[in-house]
């Protein structure tokens, strides 16, 4: 038994050191492979200049087109659809007819209403008549009852008769005022049978959007008939957030694009800013003047605008690329070519626009790494683009050793 105690006990002892045998040879042969390689591997890592540079602060902002002026032609009157003159895409001026009503109706009304004028303007005559002779038969009463010729009651009865002539008469001409304004408000409803396209501040022509009914369509007061929009400009209506809130006022240009015409700017400017912010979104409707001359804008495109905020002149600029963040700090690796190494430097960013960041503090110049600096810590090694394809590049064999 004690045979096997002692034979166990130098099983482990041979096992302990044959594991701290094997683990100071590797130790040993890693030393030797970092000094045969000359100590840590290089990171292979691909640079980019900081320069000098003008950089805008340019925010893009999405939306869509709508008409600046837009309104829907409608009858003031019901009736039947009797003709349509103008059609979707059409031009039109101001005043221009787009439509005819059946008219029967109206036309009857005005024929009634210029009849009664006349029964009106008869019984006129008839009263005048008549309070002339009336009027005639007072001053005689007066004059007799002056010679006592007549009794003061058929004065008296004279009088009356001439008053009431005279009220008969002055009704007869309010009645002529009310039949010529019967009149007229026929003749305007008759009017109302052609409809017109009618806008205010601009004599310039439009187009016709939509249409709304057909011939031999009955319409009601209102009903629309077609939509006329004005082309020659059109409003980009966007969105923005509290944050950029501030920065849009009216006057600032902006640069719109859409996929319809596509590699094409136009330039407009910002109109309006709504006062307020939507609750449910946190944004605020902004609208942008953009001139439409060619009509090469449609309302109802999806746009993309671009408002230029500030402008840095001289300003110091890395790709965006170079950006890194070690141990919570945001930073680049400036690259040293001479060691081939790179050292983080934490820094303050201002404008980025597309790939390009300005870097505000601290001062820097040189190289910076843009790529593999993933892989790097402060004071890593690096293998810049030109020591890797050097590395690359096969042993040239001579022709001696060829022979050989």
């Amino acid at each position: 038994m004690d045979v096997m105690k002692r034979f166990l006990f130098t099983i482990i002892i041979l096992a302990g050191l044959g594991y701290v045998g094997w683990r100071v040879y590797q130790k040993a042969t890693q030393e030797e492979g970092n000094q045969s390689r000359g100590g840590p591997r290089a990171v292979p890592v691909e640079v980019g200049p900081v320069t000098r540079e003008k950089i805008r602060d340019i925010a893009e902002f999405t939306g869509t087109l709508a008409p600046k002026s837009y309104f829907l032609v409608a009858p003031k009157v019901p009736g039947r659809l009797e003709r349509l003159l103008v059609n979707i895409g059409d031009k039109v001026n101001k005043g221009d007819l787009v439509a005819i009503l059946d008219s029967d109706e109206y036309e009857q009304s005005v024929a009634q209403a210029t009849a009664e004028l006349e029964v009106s303007r008869a019984n006129l005559a008839e009263t005048s008549s008549a309070l002339e002779i009336a009027e005639r038969d007072y001053s005689r009463a007066r004059e007799l009852l002056e010679q006592k010729v007549m009794s003061e009651s058929n004065m008296e009865a004279a009088e009356a008769r001439f008053r009431a002539a005279q009220a008969k008469h002055e009704v007869a001409k309010a009645q002529i005022r009310q039949k010529e304004a019967a009149l007229k408000s026929a003749e305007v409803r008759l009017s109302y049978t052609r409809i017109h396209a009618m806008w205010e501040n601009s004599d310039q022509e439009r187009v016709i959007a939509e249409r709304f009914a057909d011939e031999g369509t009955m319409l009601r007061a209102n009903d629309p008939i077609v939509s006329v929009v004005d082309l020659s400009t059109v409003t980009g209506v966007i969105h923005v957030i509290e944050r950029d809130y501030l920065r849009i006022q009216p006057g600032q240009p902006a640069i719109v694009t859409t996929d319809a015409c596509e590699g094409t700017t136009f330039t407009g400017h910002i109109v309006r800013r709504a006062p307020i912010l939507k609750q449910e979104s946190q944004q605020a409707r902004v609208e942008i003047e953009i001139p439409n001359t060619e009509e090469l804008l449609a309302p109802g495109m999806f746009i993309r605008a671009y408002i230029q905020f500030t402008e840095h002149e001289n300003a110091v600029i890395v790709p965006i690329t170079a950006l890194a963040r070690r141990n919570g700090d945001q930073g680049v690796f400036l690259a040293d070519p001479d060691q081939s190494l790179a050292h983080f430097r934490p820094v303050t960013t201002g404008i980025i626009n597309g790939g390009r960041v300005e870097i505000l503090s601290p001062e820097i110049s040189g190289l910076v790494v843009t790529m593999g600096h993933h892989l790097l810590e402060d004071g890593s090694q690096i293998m810049l683009p030109e020591q890797q394809t050097s590395r690359r590049k096969p042993a040239v064999v001579s022709g001696e050793n060829k022979a050989r």
